[in-house]
């Protein structure tokens, strides 16, 4: 890919990739656009497909190494580096109704999305990032998912869609819910906990964790975002075990595998880098008596960095989807992400009426 004769058409799309992430950078700052807390993440991608479907087919093809360049190096160097948003204390802080509800939200997420999406007819590919992004994270943890996955481009766009869409609609559901009256039964604690254990995305929590409690007197906005970044963390463990089941199911190639001898496992080592940089980071925050993550010194210049590079990539898989390719894959991806949506809206809510005060007890 950097052999002396491809370095400069590798450079030339790793360059436009990057031109388009400033530009989502830009846009995402614009007033209208922060109000829906769309990341640039988000923007990025719709960028990368609005240039799928104008101008992809005028540049050379040359420069797709490049762009291919950001979907697996730099897509992995900025899941590694999200790390640093995390500690181990911020687990403590919450305590173990939050964890024993995200681990149930997770297991129970993805395991259902298996099962629907076999039902659904709905390709494994597809399946897995969809429930994964449903699971933990949103449009990061299909990021992460994906080289684990190895599916193609749009299959991984239409996962992102799909989790940003519904996650878009939770965020302005859970504080319409909250205001009036549907949310009675739960305490504040219990509150957060549903919010940072069933919406998809970091920033939706934080949109509607800071709707719900503007000044966090309740503690509802910090305690939703903690909950969240506990499933964030199994991020890491949720690879690793796809990787290994996925190596056993995946057909077996080479000599030595068609024997039955040898099977390769793809483990997922970037999963190991981000549990060790999270390890780090909370090593760093104890060296430095910081207070929060932010307050770490050049913590909030790495996590600018690092939503650039998540940008890029997101931007890069973008250019590699096309209306056809979303016509080709129906409406049954979007069914799929309803009914897990469906699921964490209303599992999470009894998890959160009835276990979480079991766990508090």
């Amino acid at each position: 890919m950097f052999a002396k004769e491809n370095r400069g058409n590798t450079l030339h799309g790793i360059l436009l990739i990057a031109l388009f992430s400033f530009a989502a950078f830009y846009i995402a700052e614009i007033p209208f656009v922060k109000s829906l807390s769309f990341s640039p993440l988000i923007v990025g991608i719709v960028l990368g497909m609005l240039y799928a479907n104008s101008l992809r087919n005028r540049l050379p093809e040359t420069w797709v190494p490049g762009i291919k360049f950001c979907t697996k190096q730099i897509l992995r160097t900025g899941i590694v580096l999200y790390g640093f948003r995390l500690t181990l204390g911020q687990v403590a802080q919450v305590g173990l109704p939050a964890i024993v509800t995200d681990l149930i939200v997770v297991c129970g997420t993805i395991g259902l999305g298996l099962l629907l999406g076999r039902l659904l007819k709905v390709d494994r590919d597809t399946t897995l990032l969809t429930a994964t992004g449903s699971a933990i994270c949103g449009a990061a943890a299909v990021l992460g998912a994906e080289p684990v996955v190895k599916g193609e481009g749009h299959k991984t766009a239409i996962a992102v869609s799909t989790v940003v869409i519904f996650g878009t609609i939770a965020m302005f559901l859970y504080p319409i819910m909250y205001r009036s009256g549907l949310l009675d039964g739960l305490s504040t604690t219990q509150v957060a906990i549903y919010t940072g254990s069933t919406l998809h995305e970091v920033a939706h929590v934080a949109g509607a964790g800071n709707a719900m409690d503007p000044t966090d007197t309740l503690g509802i906005a910090g305690t939703a975002t903690i909950t969240k970044m506990i499933r964030v963390m199994l991020l890491a463990p949720v690879l690793v075990v796809m990787g290994l089941v996925l190596s056993r199911l995946r057909p077996a190639s080479g000599p030595a595998s068609q024997s039955g001898t040898r099977r390769k496992i793809t483990v997922p080592w970037f999963a190991f880098y981000f549990i060790g940089v999270i390890c780090l980071n909370t090593l760093l925050q104890s060296l430095t008596g910081a207070a929060t993550v932010k307050d770490i010194p050049l913590n909030g210049a790495i996590e600018y960095a690092d939503t650039f590079l998540l940008t890029m990539a997101m931007t890069a898989l973008g250019t590699d989807t096309s209306i056809d390719k979303f016509r080709q894959a129906g409406a049954k991806p979007f069914l799929l992400a309803a009914l897990l949506f469906v699921w964490l809206l209303v599992g999470g809510y009894l998890m959160a009426k009835h276990l979480v005060p079991l766990l508090m007890n």
